[in-house]
């Protein structure tokens, strides 16, 4: 019985899993999930493109790595392998919980880990009655926010990635007008989601936790950092530059119980925490003297980015990855670069007890960034973790 990479399109993480499972000696079996018919009747269940059957292809899988990039796909996708009998990274359970942020921290909160004050109000900004009237809401919904948040508001489309849609209020005008912009959408199917605003400084911190069948938990001991000042928000999405920092094992112990109040009965399983570390006032560094580090360390990004648009990716990946590699270990070796990364690891150590988790993420990308700042590559905790669950 083979492994089955289950994707939508084949991107430089799929690439980069293929590429991980040859050089594993690996058996993998390609399963498309978009434009394919999959199909439940008295004749039974089949899965088929405009070219091709894959109904007995899969027959032949036990384990599933569901690398669907759409949440609402991929928790399609989850439950479709689950019900015809195949083992899923991540399972439905899994992806159902990670598809909202409010769920997420839910299953954190109720196990005691550190989040951010977040609320959740069922209604959405405008109701439209039978009559074709609108009904507004947002004053009731800004005077729910207030009285449990207080003033800084930070509104978040539950099922955002990327950044998408975060907006920071600073006073009653400006949630008004924030929550009179959230709309009903596939990333914020309904009400509205808000949490306090934590004081993180220039940056935050993407972790790697997995586990395998039959063994504890890991927690990766370096963190990703993405830092900038351009934004409140420092996802990479944003422009922001990524480091490494080493984390502190008060940290990473409890990466490991956020793993398995996600992870729950399941027996493999891969999440990428995304943690804030509310500084306050404890800075290790002015922002003026950050702010030049960071605009010399945006210099030498740039080969980087340069080799991340090259278009080599698509006819030889191999060789393609062989330059980002390259371009990447420049980026790490300036001096900028490892001030920045003193910077970040002395302030997490000082406020180690300070960190706050506020998301979980079940096919997190890695392949370019994670993989190649942090040394971890995340298609060997998924394959491994597959491998772990075929009966021998």
């Amino acid at each position: 019985m083979s492994i089955g990479l289950l994707y939508e399109r084949s991107e430089n993480d799929e690439n980069g899993i293929k590429l991980t499972a040859e050089q594993l000696g690996i058996d993998l079996t390609f399963i498309p999930f978009r434009k394919i018919a999959v199909s439940i009747g008295k004749s039974g269940f089949c899965i088929t493109s405009k070219g091709k059957n894959y109904t007995d292809i899969i027959k032949n899988v036990a384990v599933v790595l569901n690398r669907a990039q759409s949440k609402n796909r991929r928790l399609y996708a989850a439950n479709t392998m689950e019900v015809v009998g195949k083992k899923v990274i991540n399972p439905s359970s899994i992806e159902f919980m990670c598809y909202s942020k409010f769920r997420t921290l839910m299953h954190l909160w109720a196990v005691g880990l550190p989040i951010p004050k977040t609320v959740y109000v069922p209604c959405d900004p405008f109701d439209t009655t039978k009559d074709g009237r609108k009904i507004r809401n947002e004053s009731d919904i800004a005077d729910l926010l207030e009285q449990e948040i207080g003033s800084e508001i930070v509104i978040k489309p539950d099922a955002g990635t990327h950044g998408k849609g975060i907006v920071l209020s600073k006073n009653r005008e400006e949630l008004l007008a924030n929550i009179g912009q959230t709309e009903q959408s596939i990333i914020n199917p309904v009400g509205v989601v808000a949490q306090e605003l934590i004081e993180k400084w220039f940056y935050d911190l993407r972790i790697i936790v997995y586990k395998e069948k039959n063994r504890d938990p890991v927690c990766h001991p370096i963190a990703m950092a993405r830092a900038g000042f351009s934004d409140f928000r420092t996802n990479t999405f944003l422009g922001n530059l990524v480091f490494d920092a080493k984390l502190p094992q008060h940290i990473r112990e409890l990466t490991v119980r956020c793993g398995k109040a996600l992870g729950r009965e399941h027996e493999a399983w891969v999440f990428a925490m995304d943690a804030m570390i509310n500084v306050g006032k404890n800075k290790s560094a002015d922002d003026d003297t950050l702010k030049a580090e960071l605009s010399k360390a945006g210099a030498s990004w740039e080969p980087v980015k340069k080799v991340k648009r090259d278009d080599l990716r698509l006819q030889n990946f191999k060789a393609w990855n062989t330059q980002l590699e390259a371009a990447v270990n420049n980026y790490k070796a300036t001096e900028p670069y490892a001030k920045i990364k003193g910077i970040i690891e002395e302030n997490i150590e000082a406020n180690r007890t300070h960190i706050v988790f506020h998301e979980a993420n079940s096919c997190p990308e890695f392949w370019e960034q994670t993989r190649t700042i942090i040394g971890m590559n995340v298609a060997i905790p998924l394959l491994k973790g597959a491998q772990s669950l075929i009966d021998q």
